[in-house]
């Protein structure tokens, strides 16, 4: 093993993350995001696990293909203030990020966003409480 070898940066694992997050919310491919930017799929996973670096123009591309602004990429980023500013809020949305990155998460966004009738809406939440709450007995 290359004891040289340079871990990637933990700002580029975390903006890589979230092109992730939102390319799965928007149900796109790797390969049509790529597509789009004229580049491989392959470049996109090394992008979203943080291995290369996304330059500014880069990501700007990239926030405009997943009609994301530039600044949703660094939501919840490491930084020097994190660690002591690090309350349950940021917890939570950590909790959140992680389950939008699963399957179940993913499937879930997809269908939830479909409902155009806010009572609908209402319901299901209504509902998944209730079997939280079934679960927990």
């Amino acid at each position: 093993m290359n004891k040289n070898k340079k871990k990637p940066n933990p700002i580029d694992i975390h903006v890589g993350g979230r092109i992730r997050l939102r390319r799965n919310m928007l149900g796109m491919s790797q390969e049509k995001l790529g597509e789009s930017l004229g580049i491989t799929f392959q470049q996109i996973q090394k992008y979203e696990k943080g291995t290369n670096r996304v330059g500014a123009s880069r990501l700007q591309a990239i926030a405009s293909v997943l009609s994301a602004p530039v600044s949703f990429f660094f939501e919840g980023a490491p930084g020097e203030d994190t660690e002591s500013a690090k309350g349950m809020g940021e917890e939570s949305a950590d909790f959140v990020v992680d389950f939008l990155n699963s399957s179940e998460g993913v499937q879930l966004n997809r269908a939830f966003v479909k409902i155009s009738d806010p009572k609908v809406r209402r319901r299901v939440i209504d509902l998944v409480k209730v079997l939280a709450t079934e679960n927990q007995d």
